[in-house]
């Protein structure tokens, strides 16, 4: 049984140029047979299963993003009770009635609030930003990061062993 394939004469000067192989999926050579265990890849990083919809970087970077927005806020709210009294009550009053566990929907709901709103909200968004770029210390996220888990590993295992060894602390 035979079949044919229907190609574009584009594609003419493709096709002619590839050599026409016969059975190419039955190409077995049994001299070529493999010897050797079968090759294993070896990843870097670890799987992390259950996270389907983002990964463990992209679900802290969304939570670091509504954390900039809580800072940004605070920024905001110090510099205007030194200067701007009344925008600073303005904007205590809307965050005493708005959540700011998303900061997204944070500033939408303030840049629809009012004209003053807006303004305020804009300049929530450039202090994020801004903090985001130049202010946070990335490097000592990393290193706070690293420190803490070895620390509370240690002292987790230290105290598994104590509990279950019987042995009195010598402090």
């Amino acid at each position: 049984m035979e079949s044919s394939t229907t190609f574009p004469l584009s594609h003419l000067s493709t096709l002619m140029s590839i050599p026409h192989r016969r059975n190419r999926a039955f190409s077995f050579k049994p001299w070529k047979q493999r010897t050797s265990q079968p090759t294993r890849f070896y990843c870097q990083k670890m799987y992390v299963p259950g996270f389907g919809e983002a990964s463990p970087e992209a679900k802290a970077a969304r939570n670091l993003h509504n954390f900039f927005t809580y800072i940004a806020v605070r920024i905001v709210t110090a510099q205007l009770e030194s200067y701007n009294t009344e925008a600073y009550k303005e904007l205590m009053e809307f965050m005493n009635t708005h959540s700011l566990n998303d900061g997204d929907q944070f500033c939408a709901n303030l840049m629809r609030e009012s004209p003053r709103h807006k303004s305020l909200a804009m300049r929530i968004l450039e202090v994020r930003s801004a903090y985001c770029k130049n202010d946070f210390e990335w490097d000592n996220l990393n290193r706070l990061a690293s420190k803490m888990a070895d620390e509370s590993n240690t002292r987790l295992m230290r105290d598994y062993v104590l509990e279950t060894s019987h042995v009195e602390n010598e402090e």
